[in-house]
């Protein structure tokens, strides 16, 4: 499987900026303002977490994700807090989704929280200035789409050097000898 690239981004941000503003016009003849629009955050961040879960290598933890997801979406939902605070909660659970998916530590996944606050800011200002559900959508995923450019570990010393012993990060020193001490306690029975 590969990697989510930039462009990908832009066409993942096209695709929702289109639907969601077709959806918001549709809707918004049958719904109040404030049922659509909390909809359409609801729906466009389980399909963005849906959509980062199909693209990461790691299958472990998938159904956990969709289900916490539903589960805070759902109570959230009933609490109705203002719009604010249920954004922040969309965007929690992409975050969470990306910090837990595509980085191996803390830096990169603190560097991925900023360009969330980057993006929420440039969907507001968009909302703001033009009103425009679509700008404020294509805003907030062309900014969400520059995750790729975070390198997945931030700090690394052993960056671009040949694998060996000596350059192994201490997990995998650790798993080695773990796997090694189990291969002897089977063998002596």
């Amino acid at each position: 499987m590969k990697q989510p690239t930039f462009f990908e981004g832009v066409a993942v941000a096209l695709t929702a900026s289109l639907l969601g503003s077709a959806l918001y016009s549709v809707l918004s003849t049958v719904l109040p303002a404030d049922v659509v629009l909390r909809l359409l955050i609801a729906g466009t961040g389980l399909a963005y977490v849906l959509y980062l879960l199909s693209r990461s290598h790691e299958r472990v933890g998938r159904v956990t994700i969709v289900a916490a997801w539903s589960l805070v979406t759902g109570v959230i939902w009933f609490v109705a807090p203002p719009l604010l605070p249920y954004v922040l909660v969309q965007l929690g659970f992409i975050w969470l989704t990306r910090s837990l998916y595509f980085y191996s530590s803390v830096l990169p996944a603190l560097a991925d929280l900023g360009l969330h606050g980057l993006s929420l800011a440039s969907a507001i200002w968009a909302a703001g200035q033009t009103g425009s559900v679509f700008l404020s959508l294509w805003c907030f995923f062309l900014v969400q789409a520059l995750f790729v450019a975070i390198p997945t570990r931030l700090g690394h010393r052993n960056r671009g050097t040949p694998a060996g012993p000596e350059n192994e990060d201490r997990f995998q020193r650790a798993h080695r000898t773990a796997e090694a001490a189990v291969r002897k306690l089977s063998s002596t029975h």
